[in-house]
C-alpha cells in the first residue's frame, strides 16, 4: 500500500465526502477515487459505501483506518525520534490541558522545564476533556492532562493530582451568616458550567438524589476560569476548585459553603498514547507535573 493513499483515505474517512476531501487536500475527485480503487484492490474488499449524500466506512474500511493511523503515527514518531537524537532535553512538546491546571499545575512544570531545557517548546491548547482526547488518539497531542475518565485501549494514565469541587460564594454573601444545609442553595441564583459538563451533571444529580430543586442558574458559561471572579461580582453561587479560594495568599474573596454533600472529589491524570513515541522533553514534563503532584498538599481541579 502506498504511504500517500493511506494518507488521503484518512482525509476521506474524516470528511466522509471525497469532494470535500479534494478541497482539504488540494487534489482532484478522481485522484481521490483512483486512490480508494487501489486500496480496495489491495484489500480485496469495498472500503466505502454509500451514505445519503455522502459516504462511510464499511467493517474493512474501518479496520484500515485504525491501521492507517497507526503507520501514520509510527511514521512521525520516527522521523521525531530520529530528529531528537543527541539532542538530549530538546524538542516540541504538544499538551492538552483543562482550564484549572492550566492555571495552576502547568505553569511551574513549565518553569522547571524550561530552565532544565531552554530549547524545548511549548504548545499548549486548553479545553474540556472530551475535546482533547480525540486529538491525542489522531497524534495531534503528545499527552493531555485532565479528568480521569474510563480506561482506553492503547491510552496510559498516570495521576497527577486530586481535587475537590464545592460550592464557593463571595466572603460577603448572606449563606454565611449561619448554618447552611443543602436545601437553602434552592433559594439562591447560580453561574454554571452549561448540562452536559461532568462537575455541573454531578451538581444537578446531587439536587436530584434529595428530591430538590436543581441550582437556578443565571448565568451558564463554558469559560471555566471566569467563574470565581464573576461570583464575587455578582453574588452568584457557582462550583468550583477549592484551589480558587486560596488565590493571592488566602484572599481571594470566596469562600467555601461547608457541605459534604457537594464536596466532589476527582482526579487529574496525564494521558499518552501508549505506543507513541515521548520525546526526553515530553517524558521529563510528565515527571515535573508527578513531582509536583508527590511533592504538594493542594488539590488541583479536573474539569
Amino acid at each position: 500500500m502506498d504511504l500517500r493513499d493511506l494518507r488521503y483515505f484518512e482525509t476521506i474517512a474524516d470528511l466522509q465526502h471525497v469532494g470535500r476531501a479534494a478541497e482539504r487536500l488540494h487534489r482532484t475527485q478522481p485522484a481521490l477515487t483512483s486512490s480508494i480503487r487501489r486500496l480496495e484492490e489491495d484489500c480485496g474488499t469495498p472500503l466505502f459505501e454509500r451514505a445519503g449524500r455522502g459516504i462511510r466506512l464499511t467493517a474493512a474500511g474501518r479496520v484500515l483506518l485504525k491501521w492507517a493511523q497507526r503507520v501514520r503515527f509510527d511514521m512521525e514518531d520516527a522521523k521525531r525520534e530520529i530528529a531528537a537524537m543527541g539532542n538530549g532535553l530538546a524538542g516540541h512538546v504538544r499538551v492538552g490541558i483543562v482550564p484549572t491546571a492550566a492555571q495552576f499545575l502547568l505553569p511551574a512544570a513549565a518553569r522547571q522545564l524550561l530552565q532544565e531545557a531552554p530549547d524545548v517548546t511549548l504548545r499548549t491548547v486548553v479545553g474540556l476533556v472530551d475535546a482533547l482526547k480525540p486529538l491525542l488518539r489522531q497524534g495531534e497531542l503528545d499527552l493531555v492532562v485532565g479528568t480521569e475518565t474510563q480506561a482506553e485501549e492503547g491510552i496510559a494514565s498516570r495521576v497527577v493530582a486530586e481535587d475537590a469541587i464545592v460550592v464557593a460564594a463571595s466572603a460577603r454573601h448572606e449563606l454565611f451568616r449561619g448554618p447552611v444545609a443543602l436545601k437553602d442553595l434552592t433559594k439562591y441564583r447560580w453561574a454554571l458550567q452549561p448540562p452536559g459538563a461532568p462537575a455541573r451533571d454531578w451538581l444537578d444529580h446531587t439536587f436530584d438524589r434529595r428530591r430538590l430543586t436543581r441550582p437556578q442558574v443565571q448565568v451558564e458559561s463554558t469559560m471555566l476560569l471566569m467563574l470565581p471572579t464573576l461570583i464575587m461580582q455578582t453574588g452568584l453561587l457557582s462550583f468550583i476548585s477549592r484551589h480558587h479560594l486560596g488565590l493571592k495568599g488566602g484572599r481571594s474573596g470566596l469562600k467555601e459553603v461547608p457541605l459534604k454533600e457537594t464536596t466532589m472529589v476527582r482526579r487529574l491524570v496525564v494521558t499518552y498514547r501508549e505506543q507513541a513515541y515521548l520525546s526526553a522533553a515530553t517524558q521529563r514534563l510528565i515527571d515535573l507535573l508527578m513531582a509536583q503532584h508527590a511533592s504538594s498538599s493542594h488539590v488541583l481541579s479536573a474539569e
